[in-house]
């Protein structure tokens, strides 16, 4: 449907999306349809339906408007500045000073079109506004982190402030939590601990810390004279700033209060989970404890929504990949297998498929260990071994429930895979992950279970494995030259990369100077075709498989690793690290 002549700003901006590939123009035409019937900015909408994302979002509006972007994060912002402007009207026009010169006023604006806004800050700050662009979420963000920074303390300042009052304590012959005495606290004693206000602070700020820097997985890990405190960050684990030996216990206590955990024991391991809601939205948390020589080491993943993507073509699949994955999800039954390491990414995969079938037309089921994201529409149950409650006995009652999408969290067991095969067969769309290195690895996983080959090749659709790969950072990024020779000796066709640039991060403030921000998705795809279904039958090796597999056209991990090298959103050096030739 072709756009309106005389075009709104909103308008303005589909079209400059269209033309840079980002938008399709059925997608323009559902909104424009959406924003008729519901009076929403076709901007919000945008963003809400996640077509695009804010970076592109505001980099096509600094275009239309010929206006710079800013980006707020990496901006040092003096308090004199920031306060020029009330909290509650940059807030409420989603505005933020970034400079001032003289008699102007730079002002990053999600709206720069805002009259509104403009006339407000003019009025109140008697300077000329200079409005330049900047994305929504960016600067709500950082309002928030100005204004906790101000009235919050830092991890530093809380374990200066704990190290100082056990001085004192030392001083006035006081008791200490030694480790000799802290195995015979009592369950009121813990508990007493757990509300000083150093305790609750430094737990407050280690979690959201978390958030802010994105990070999966927080470690506190007990050592005989200190805790160590390490995030995972974009895959890798960095070390902050330890919190002091003497809070150890009142601080795994903290958090096992969170969890609805029992502080008491100490002994054995403990699973929970806990909510918090940091920068206005709500992020899951799954905790564990588990019980070490100087004390218990909890590691907490973080589980934040936003990560999921709203659909499949939000994955970053390259055209073939997305293809066979997209068509395996849409078959009307079958088994879809993810295989990969922990933490790759496998579940969120398979959520986004999820996201794509969920709607009224399906009775959708998942059995999960536990369930990390809680989707509205989608029946899912967690596993509970202790009363019995396997992926197994979840999966033969959810077969009774008249299910038409069933996913498992993972194939564990022969009694597992003997029903999720056997659900296939009888007409059902399955879903599940597997640990396996490669896509025909999975194959021969399930004959090492014991499932006959002949409804493994009845059964399968399609089998994937799946890496995270971390992308090279926006802020630092910078070509980097490698020599021909370098490519032969890694197995590489040099002629892959001729006239190509290579990037690399060349690691700032934004990155905490690792070079990478993010991570994106690399998937290799199998789709069992009949003459892979006849080495399947015949037992062929993993390796045959995938021989044939490759010469049908699949892109092996490698392959799809080289092409996000070649596209500049990573280095040669993680396609190295993750991925091997076959």
């Amino acid at each position: 449907m072709p756009l309106p002549v005389n075009k709104t700003f909103g308008e303005r901006i589909a079209d400059a999306l269209v033309e840079d590939g980002l938008l399709s123009l059925s997608q323009v035409e559902e909104l424009l349809t959406l924003q008729k019937k519901e009076g929403t900015r076709l901007l919000k909408l945008l963003l809400e339906k996640n077509y695009v994302n804010e970076v592109d979002m505001v980099v096509c509006m600094g275009r239309v408007l010929n206006r710079p972007p800013v980006n707020v994060a990496r901006v040092s912002l003096s308090p004199d500045l920031v306060s020029l402007i009330p909290r509650e009207v940059a807030t409420n026009h989603k505005v933020l000073p970034v400079s001032r010169l003289d008699n102007r006023l730079f002002l990053a604006m999600a709206d720069p079109l805002n009259v509104l806004a403009l006339d407000d800050v003019k009025r109140i700050t008697h300077l000329e506004v200079v409005p330049m662009i900047a994305s929504e979420r960016a600067i709500l963000d950082k309002l928030n982190a100005l204004e906790s920074s101000s009235k919050s303390p830092s991890m530093e300042e809380i374990i200066q402030e704990s190290q100082r009052q056990a001085e004192l304590e030392a001083e006035a012959d006081t008791v200490q939590i030694a480790k000799e005495l802290a195995d015979n606290l009592s369950v009121d004693q813990l508990a007493a601990s757990t509300e000083e206000a150093p305790v609750i602070k430094l737990a407050n700020l280690i979690l959201v810390q978390a958030i802010k820097d994105r990070a999966s997985d927080v470690h506190l890990e007990p050592f005989e004279k200190m805790v160590r405190l390490r995030y995972r960050i974009d895959g890798a684990l960095v070390d902050f700033p330890p919190p002091p030996k003497s809070l150890q216990v009142a601080l795994t206590s903290r958090l096992k209060i969170m969890s609805n955990l029992d502080i008491a024991e100490r002994r054995l391991p403990q699973d929970g989970r806990m909510r918090m809601k940091v920068g206005g939205k709500e992020v899951d948390l799954r905790v564990s404890f588990l019980p070490t020589v100087h004390g218990e080491k909890c590691v907490l993943r973080v589980l934040d929504k936003s990560n999921l993507s709203a659909s499949m073509d939000k994955l970053g699949l390259d055209p073939e990949t997305f293809n066979h994955f997209k068509a395996a999800v849409d078959a009307p039954h079958g088994l879809l297998l993810v295989t990969g390491p922990t933490g790759s990414g496998k579940t969120t995969t398979l959520y986004s498929a999820l996201n794509e079938l969920n709607c009224p037309d399906y009775n959708i089921v998942t059995v999960e260990d536990p369930v990390e994201y809680q989707i509205p529409g989608i029946n899912q149950v967690p596993v509970r071994k202790e009363i019995g409650l396997t992926f197994a006995t979840a999966l033969r009652s959810i077969l009774r429930q008249d299910p038409d999408i069933v996913m498992i969290g993972e194939i564990r067991d022969t009694e597992t895979a003997e029903i999720a095969v056997e659900a296939a067969l009888t007409g059902h769309q399955v879903l599940s992950t597997m640990h396996c290195n490669d896509a025909a690895g999975a194959i021969a996983r399930l004959d090492d279970m014991g499932i006959a080959p002949f409804l493994i090749s009845s059964s399968v659709i399609l089998s994937c494995a799946q890496r995270l790969m971390r992308r090279i950072c926006p802020a630092c990024k910078e070509q980097q030259d490698y020599p021909p020779k370098m490519f032969a000796d890694l197995g590489i066709a040099p002629k892959l990369f001729q006239g190509v640039p290579l990037y690399r991060g060349r690691g700032c403030e934004r990155c905490k100077n690792s070079g990478y921000s993010g991570r994106t998705a690399i998937i290799e795809a199998m789709t069992v075709t009949d003459d892979i279904r006849k080495l399947i039958i015949e037992r062929r090796s993993a390796v045959d498989i995938a021989k044939v597999a490759i010469a049908q056209g699949m892109k092996t991990l490698r392959e799809v690793a080289l092409g996000k090298a070649r596209e500049g959103v990573s280095t040669l050096e993680q396609v190295l690290l993750l991925t091997s030739v076959y």
